[in-house]
C-alpha cells in the first residue's frame, strides 16, 4: 500500500512525514525536487497482545509505504502551479492525502497570502481534474484512430468507458465518486488517473485551535461531501512534539490537548478504510505477523498473500478471530467452545482472524 502526502509548500506536510517515519526535522527536506520515500510499521494493539501471549522470536507489523511529494511553490507570476513533476510523482499511489492548512504563522506564509482550507481543496482537486481530462483527452484520440484499425475487442470495451470518463470529469466530478465495477477498474488501472484514487484530506491545526477544530472540519465536510473524501484533523507540530515522548508522557500530553488518537494511528487507520483493507494474523512460537489483505479477500487469496505455494496448494485454513482467541487464550480451548473453525478456499477473511494454512 503507497499512501501520497500531497499539499501546497508550507502546510505541514513534511513535518507530519518526519513524524510518520520517526525522523528528526530537516529543513532542506521541504526544499527538495524528489519525492521522499518511507516504509512505515503499521501499529496493531492486537499484533501486540498476540506477541505478549507467544512470547515469539519475531514480531512483524504490517507495512506501509508513505510518500512525502514535493510541496507545491509560487511560480513566477505569483501563481501556485502544478507541473508535469508533481504529477509524475503522485501518479503511483493507491491514495492520497491532502495536507491542508488551517494555522496561521507570519514567520512562513502562505504561498498564496492567505490560509483558506477551502480554496486550496479546491485548487487541488481542479488540478487534477485538468490533468485527468488532458490525459484522457490524448488517449480518446489515439484511442479512436486504433479501434477503427483494429479487431481487439479489449479497445471496444475501453473506448466506450474512456468517453463516460471524460464526459464525468467535464462536468467537474472525480472518477472516484463515478460508478465502475471490477472491471472497468481493470480497464483503467494501467492509467493512474489521479481523480480515480481514493482520497482523505488532512487539515493541519496550530496548537491554539485543535481543540476547536470540529466546527472547521464539519465546514469542510459540508462543503465537500460529492468529491468522496474523509476529512480528519491533526496538528502537525502537536504530534512532531508527542513523537520525542514515552507512552506515559505522550497520554497527558494528548489528554491535555483532547488528542484521543496519533496522526500515525489516524493516517494509517484512514488509509485502511478508503482502501478497503483489513488484517490477518498468523501465529507461533517462531513469529507473530500482521498481514493486509483486502476485504472480501478468501482464505485461499489470504493464503497466497503469505506465500504463492500456499495459494496454489491450499488445502484448508484453521480459522479463530482474535477477539475468541484473547477470551479463551489457547487454540485447544477454543476448540471446545466451539469458536475454532476449518474451512475451505471460499471462506471470508474477515478482520483479525488468525490463520494457519495447511497446504500440500
Amino acid at each position: 500500500m503507497q499512501i501520497g502526502l500531497v499539499g501546497i509548500q508550507y502546510s505541514g506536510k513534511t513535518t507530519l512525514f518526519n513524524t510518520l517515519a520517526g525522523h528528526e526535522f530537516d529543513p532542506a527536506q521541504a526544499m527538495k525536487e524528489e519525492a521522499t520515500l518511507e516504509v512505515v510499521k503499521v501499529p496493531d494493539a492486537r499484533l501486540d497482545k498476540l506477541t505478549e501471549m507467544f512470547n515469539p522470536k519475531k514480531k512483524v507489523n504490517a507495512t506501509v509505504e508513505i510518500y512525502d511529494t514535493p510541496g507545491l511553490r509560487m511560480a513566477e507570476d505569483g501563481k501556485v502551479k502544478i507541473t508535469s513533476q508533481f504529477l509524475n510523482n503522485v501518479k503511483n499511489n493507491d491514495a492520497l492525502f491532502y495536507i491542508i492548512r488551517q494555522f496561521e504563522e507570519e514567520a512562513v506564509p502562505h504561498p498564496m497570502n492567505s490560509v483558506d482550507p477551502a480554496r486550496d481543496i479546491e485548487f487541488l482537486e481542479s488540478e487534477f481534474l485538468l490533468s485527468d481530462m488532458a490525459f484522457l483527452e490524448n488517449r480518446l484520440e489515439k484511442l479512436r484512430k486504433e479501434v477503427m484499425k483494429s479487431k481487439d475487442e479489449k479497445l471496444k470495451k475501453e473506448l466506450p468507458l474512456l468517453e463516460k470518463c471524460y464526459a464525468f470529469i467535464e462536468e467537474e466530478k472525480p472518477l472516484r465518486i463515478m460508478r465502475l465495477d471490477e472491471n472497468d477498474l481493470k480497464l483503467l488501472s494501467g492509467y493512474q488517473l489521479l481523480t480515480l484514487k481514493k482520497l482523505a484530506v488532512a487539515v493541519n491545526f496550530d496548537e491554539s485551535s485543535i481543540t476547536e477544530s470540529e466546527e472547521v472540519i464539519k465546514e469542510i465536510e459540508d462543503k465537500f461531501s460529492s468529491i468522496g473524501a474523509t476529512i480528519i484533523p491533526f496538528s502537525a507540530k502537536i504530534e512532531y512534539e508527542l513523537s520525542s515522548l514515552d507512552e506515559e508522557d505522550k497520554k497527558e500530553f494528548m489528554a491535555d490537548y483532547g488528542i484521543t488518537e496519533s496522526a500515525l494511528d489516524k493516517i494509517l487507520r484512514t488509509s485502511y478504510e478508503i482502501l478497503g483493507l483489513q488484517s490477518f494474523f498468523t501465529v507461533g512460537e517462531d513469529e507473530c505477523r500482521a498481514w493486509t489483505i483486502k476485504k472480501n479477500y478468501t482464505a485461499q487469496q489470504s493464503a497466497g498473500v503469505i506465500h504463492t505455494d500456499f495459494f496454489n496448494k491450499f488445502i484448508r485454513a484453521e480459522v479463530v478471530n482474535y477477539e475468541d482467541f484473547v477470551k479463551f487464550g489457547s487454540f485447544a480451548k477454543c476448540k471446545e467452545e466451539g469458536v475454532w473453525s476449518l474451512e475451505g478456499k471460499e471462506y471470508i477473511t474477515k478482520d483479525g482472524d488468525i490463520l494457519n494454512i495447511r497446504h500440500s
